[in-house]
C-alpha cells in the first residue's frame, strides 16, 4: 500500500467530504454556463448491508437484484444550489429501488426501471417485479409504462431506452415469444434460466410507449443487458455468452425488429482490467455502453461483482477495432479501447487512488464533459474508524482498510482535467447514476421490414428464416483445403475432380437449446444434465445436405436459439461446437461466408469487419458449374446452394441423413450412389415422434435421453442364428459387457467395460454403462469371489516409488518396520470423448475391427449425434426424474 501515490491536486481540492473534515466540498466553484440550463435526474440510494455489516455485493449478472432505499431526483439545473424534486416521493409505502435512467433525444422524457417495496411474508413469486416507468417533463406526469398489473408483473423489466420512433427497448425476463413457443412443444409456459441456472434469463424486448405490443427480439440463453440506441439506429447491448464453457460479456448489435444480430466488440477481450503483479491484466466487464457524440463508445470498465460499485471510464473505438489488443490472445498493444480518466483507475478491487466511477453520461454540447457518479478513494483511520482520503499519510498506516464508497454526482472533463461537484452524498448513501435532460441528435430510424415487400411473405407466415452459408470450407476468409496438396473449394465443387465420398463436410446439423425451468416450475434432479452441465440440454431440429462447394441454404424456425455443426457422411461432427447462439426472425435471411475456430479473433459475423469470402461462387452467368447437370445454370457469384434455392425453392430440414447426387453430369460419369441413415431402421425406441418418421415438419425434434434411447442399444438382442435357427453367436452387448455370465457367475466384464443399466457405484443417479463409457474407471480383477480394483504402487514424476510419510516427510513404517507403499488404481481410459470423432468407441465398429457390423448404421448415427450435442443424460427437463 505504501507504493500508492497521493491523489493529484485536482482531486484534493474538489473531493466531497471524507467524513473527517479534511476534504473540501468544492461547492464554491463557478457554475458552468453551458450546462446549467438543462435539468438533470439522478438516483440517490442508501448503501445496503448484509447482516454481518458487510456491504451487499453488486453483481452485473444479477439484474433482478433488489436494493431498497433509492429515490429518483430531478434537479432544475446542473449546479449544486439548484432545487431538487424527488419524483418518486409518495408513490409507495416502504422503501423501493430505482435504476437504469435514460432520456429521449429531445430531453423531454425520462425512462427508468423501478421496483416497489417488498411485501412482508410473501413468497418470492408474489413479490413485486421491476417495471419500466416514464416521466414527462412537459406534463410532469409520472407513470408506469405498462398500466395493467397483470401484464406488468409477467417479468422483470429493466434497462429501458427510447427508439427513434418513440417505442422503448428494454431487457426483461418475461421472454414473451419464447414462452409462447413452449406451448408448441407441449410444455408449460415459463421463463428459462440462464445457462448457469442461477436466474431467469433477461433478453431484449420492445414495446410502444404506452406499454402495448410487447415483442421479444433476442433469444439468448443467458442475459442480454443494457441496450442503447446507436446513431445509425441499431441497438447496442451487452450479451453474456455462457454456452459450453464460454463465459464472455461482450458487445453485440441488433436492429429494432430483432434482425441482423451481430457481434460488435470484445468477445476475446475479457481481461482488460488493471495489471496484476505478474503484469497480466485482470478480468473486467464492459458495462452500460453508450455512444458518444464523436462515435466512440463510452463504457464503465469494472469487475463483474464486488462492493466497490464502480470502475474506470473507458472509450472503445469500435469503428476501427473489434478487439482490444493488436495481437491475438491479449498480446500486443491495447488499441481498441483506452481509459479517459485523468489519472489511473484501479479495477481489480484494491484501492484506486483516483477513485472509482459508477456511471457516466456524456454531454452533447461539443465538449469533453461527462456527468459522472464518482467516489474518491477513502480508507479508515485505524484509531477512530473515521473515513479519510487516500493520501500518503493515511495509506502509510500499519493496517489499511477501505472505507465505504461515497459516490456523488460530478461534471468531469477528461480533456481539461477538471471536476466539478453537483450533488454530494452523505455518509451511508450514494448517487449511483445521473443523466442530463438536454436535447441531442435523434438516432436514425430503421423501419421494420414489410412482409411481401422486404421479406418473403411465405417465410413470415411459416415463422421461418433462411440461413445462407457461402462455404463451410471458408475459415476466416481462407480456403482451408487449398494448397499443400489440398483440393480447394473449386475442385470439391467439380464432380469430375471429387466424388461425394471424398468430400469431408456432408451435412449441417441444426440444434436448439432446451429451456430450463426454475424449481418452482419443475424441481428435477440436476444429474439429468449428465457429465457436463455446461452443455445444457439440446434438441436436434434436423439436417440439410452441404453442397459440393460447401454451401448451405436452408429454412430454419425463427425466434429460438440455434446452433449448427458440420458433420460427415456418418453424421459425426468434424469441427468444434458452435459456441454462441444464432437466431433468425420470421422472413429474415442471414448470410455468412463460412466458419471459424473457437479461438479465432478474426471478426466473424460483423459484416463491416469480416474478411472477404474465400469462395466467390460461380465465375460467370448462363452456364452450369463445371461438370454439373446442364439444367442447373448458375448466375455469377451464386453458390450451389443458392442456385438450388432459386430453381427448386428453399430447402427445409430433414430428420434423417439423406444423400442424393443432384450435381454430377451423367454424361461425364455415373452419379454418386444415394444413401440414407434413417431413424426408421432402429429397432429400439426412436428419439422422435412417430408422426415425424414420414413427415418431418418444423415442429419435429430429435430429443435423445440416455436411459430411453442409448441404453436399449446395449441390451438389444443380437443373437446370430444358423440356418436351423440355432444360436451360433450372441453379439448382445451386455452378454459380454457385464459382471455376470450366462450362468450367473461373477466375472470381469469384457474389455473392463460394463454396459448394464444397474445404478453406478460411482453415481447412483446414472446407469453403470453411462459412467463406464464417459469416465475413466479403475481396472478390476476377480479375487476371492469379488471384483476389486487393481492396485499398484504409485510413482513420482521421476519414476521413484512413493511411500506414506508423516507431516515432517518421514516414512511411516508398518508393524514389521517396513515403509508403507502408496497404492493407486490403474484406470481404464474412457471410450467416449467430447465428440463422436474424438471417441475411441467407434474404432471398434470399423470395417475389419473386432466388432465390425455389430451395430447398425442407424444405431451408430444415434450414438454419434448424442455424443456430439453433449452426451447429456436427458435432453428434456420434463422427461427427467423429479426430486
Amino acid at each position: 500500500m505504501k507504493s500508492l501515490r497521493a491523489l493529484p491536486v485536482l482531486l484534493l481540492i474538489t473531493a466531497c467530504s471524507g467524513g473527517g473534515g479534511e476534504s473540501s466540498s468544492g461547492g464554491d466553484q463557478a457554475e458552468d454556463p453551458v450546462v446549467v440550463d438543462y435539468p438533470l435526474a439522478f438516483v440517490r440510494r442508501q448503501l445496503t448491508f448484509e447482516d454481518d455489516g458487510a456491504l451487499v455485493q453488486d453483481d452485473i449478472y444479477s439484474p433482478a437484484d433488489f436494493n431498497p432505499g433509492a429515490e429518483l431526483v430531478l434537479k432544475d439545473r446542473a449546479t449544486p444550489s439548484a432545487p431538487e424534486t424527488v419524483l418518486t416521493e409518495g408513490l409507495f409505502d416502504g422503501t423501493y429501488d430505482v435504476k437504469d435512467l435514460n432520456t429521449s433525444a429531445d430531453g423531454q422524457r425520462l425512462v427508468f426501471a423501478m421496483r416497489a417495496p417488498e411485501i412482508e411474508d410473501a413468497d418470492d413469486d408474489e413479490q413485486p417485479t421491476w417495471n419500466i416507468w416514464l416521466y414527462d417533463r412537459e406534463t410532469s406526469e409520472l407513470k408506469r409504462v405498462i398500466a395493467s398489473d397483470l401484464i406488468a408483473e409477467e417479468g422483470q423489466d429493466v434497462a429501458p431506452a427510447f427508439l427513434p420512433d418513440g417505442r422503448i427497448v428494454f431487457s426483461s425476463s418475461r421472454q414473451r415469444r419464447s414462452r409462447a413457443l413452449l406451448l408448441d412443444d407441449n410444455k408449460p409456459q415459463f421463463s428459462a434460466l440462464t445457462e448457469d441456472l442461477q436466474s431467469e434469463a433477461f433478453v431484449l424486448h420492445v414495446m410502444e410507449a404506452d406499454g402495448s405490443d410487447i415483442q421479444q427480439i433476442s433469444f439468448n440463453q443467458s442475459h442480454d443487458l443494457h441496450p442503447t440506441v446507436l446513431n445509425d439506429g441499431r441497438i447496442l447491448f451487452n450479451r453474456w455468452d455462457n454456452m459450453g464453457g464460454v463465459d464472455n460479456l461482450s458487445l453485440y448489435t441488433i436492429e429494432p425488429d430483432g434482425t441482423d444480430l451481430a457481434f460488435h466488440y470484445g468477445y476475446h477481450s475479457q481481461q482488460t482490467g488493471t495489471e496484476n503483479a505478474d503484469g497480466e491484466r485482470t478480468a473486467a466487464a464492459f458495462v452500460k455502453p453508450r455512444e458518444m457524440p464523436d462515435g466512440r463508445l463510452l463504457i464503465n470498465l469494472r469487475s463483474p461483482e464486488g462492493i466497490s460499485y464502480g470502475g474506470d471510464l473507458v472509450t472503445i473505438n469500435s469503428v476501427d477495432y473489434t478487439e482490444a489488443f493488436s495481437e491475438p490472445e491479449g498480446e500486443g498493444e491495447l488499441v481498441g479501447q483506452s481509459s479517459i480518466s485523468v489519472e489511473e483507475v484501479v479495477t481489480d478491487g484494491s484501492l484506486s487512488p483516483h477513485g472509482l466511477f459508477a456511471s457516466a453520461w456524456p454531454f452533447y454540447d461539443g465538449t469533453s464533459r461527462l456527468l459522472v457518479s464518482w467516489s474518491e478513494c477513502r480508507v479508515l483511520e485505524a484509531e477512530t474508524d473515521l473515513p479519510r482520503p487516500c493520501t500518503e499519510e493515511w495509506l502509510n498506516q500499519e493496517e489499511v482498510a477501505p472505507a465505504d464508497p461515497l459516490y456523488g454526482l460530478w461534471i468531469y472533463d477528461y480533456q481539461q482535467g477538471t471536476q466539478l461537484p453537483i450533488v454530494t452524498a452523505d455518509e451511508g448513501e450514494m448517487i449511483s447514476e445521473g443523466v442530463t435532460l438536454e436535447p441531442r441528435t435523434q438516432p436514425a430510424y430503421i423501419p421494420a421490414p414489410v412482409p411481401g415487400v422486404d421479406l418473403d411473405d411465405k417465410l413470415v407466415q411459416e415463422g421461418a428464416g433462411i440461413l445462407d452459408i457461402r462455404s463451410v470450407y471458408d475459415f476466416d476468409g481462407a480456403d482451408i483445403l487449398a494448397g499443400e496438396g489440398g483440393a480447394g473449394i473449386p475442385s470439391l465443387a467439380d464432380p469430375a475432380a471429387t466424388s461425394a465420398e471424398l468430400r469431408p463436410a456432408r451435412y449441417l446439423r441444426v440444434v436448439k437449446a432446451a429451456g430450463i425451468p426454475d424449481d418452482d416450475t419443475l424441481d428435477f434432479d440436476r444429474s439429468a444434465f449428465g457429465r457436463n452441465r455446461a452443455h445444457g440440454m439440446r434438441e436436434i431440429l434436423g439436417y440439410t445436405p452441404i453442397q459440393p462447394d460447401g454451401s448451405v441454404r436452408v429454412r430454419l424456425p425463427a425466434d429460438m436459439p440455434l446452433a449448427i455443426s458440420v458433420v460427415d457422411a456418418d453424421g459425426r461432427r468434424i469441427v468444434g461446437r458452435h459456441r454462441s447462439w444464432l437466431q433468425l426472425r420470421a422472413g429474415e435471411v442471414r448470410t455468412c461466408n463460412g466458419c471459424h475456430t473457437g479461438d479465432s479473433e478474426v471478426p466473424h459475423g460483423r459484416p463491416d469487419k469480416e474478411p472477404a469470402p474465400a469462395w466467390g461462387g460461380s465465375s460467370t452467368s448462363g452456364i452450369p458449374f463445371p461438370n454439373t447437370e446442364p439444367a442447373l445454370v448458375a448466375e455469377m457469384g451464386e453458390t450451389m446452394a443458392q442456385l438450388l434455392a432459386r430453381i427448386a425453392g428453399e430447402a427445409g430440414l430433414e430428420g434423417d441423413i439423406n444423400f442424393s447426387d443432384l450435381w454430377t453430369d451423367p454424361a461425364l460419369r455415373a452419379k454418386d450412389p444415394s444413401s440414407s441413415i434413417p431413424y426408421a431402421d432402429l429397432t429400439t425406441p426412436i428419439p422422435i415422434a412417430a408422426t415425424c418418421l414420414d413427415d418431418w415438419s418444423a415442429s419435429c425434434r430429435s430429443v435423445i435421453h440416455y436411459p430411453e434411447h442409448i441404453q436399449p442399444l446395449w441390451e438389444r438382442s443380437r443373437e446370430v442364428l444358423d440356418a436351423g435357427g440355432a444360436v451360433i453367436e450372441d453379439r448382445t452387448c451386455t452378454a459380454c459387457h457385464s459382471t455376470r455370465d450366462a450362468a450367473g457367475m461373477l466375472r470381469v466384464p469384457a474389455g473392463q467395460l460394463e454396459l448394464t443399466s444397474a445404478a453406478s457405484a460411482a453415481n447412483a443417479d446414472w446407469m453403470t454403462s453411462y459412467v463406464e463409457l464417459l469416465f475413466d474407471n479403475p481396472t478390476q480383477e476377480l479375487m476371492n469371489g469379488a471384483l476389486n480394483p487393481v492396485l499398484v504402487q504409485e510413482r513420482d514424476d521421476n519414476g521413484n516409488l512413493v511411500f506414506e510419510t508423516d507431516e515432517d516427510g518421514n516414512p511411516i513404517l508398518d508393524s514389521d518396520g517396513n515403509p508403507i507403499p502408496v497404492m493407486v488404481t490403474v484406470d481404464v481410459d474412457r471410450l467416449m470423448g467430447d465428440s463422436a470423432n474424438g471417441s475411441r468407441f467407434f474404432e471398434i465398429f470399423e470395417a475389419g475391427a473386432v466388432h465390425a457390423d455389430y451395430l447398425e448404421p442407424a444405431e451408430l448415427r444415434l450414438i454419434s449425434e448424442w455424443l456430439d450435442i453433449g452426451a447429456q443424460y436427458y435432453n428434456d427437463p420434463f422427461a427427467a426424474p423429479v426430486n
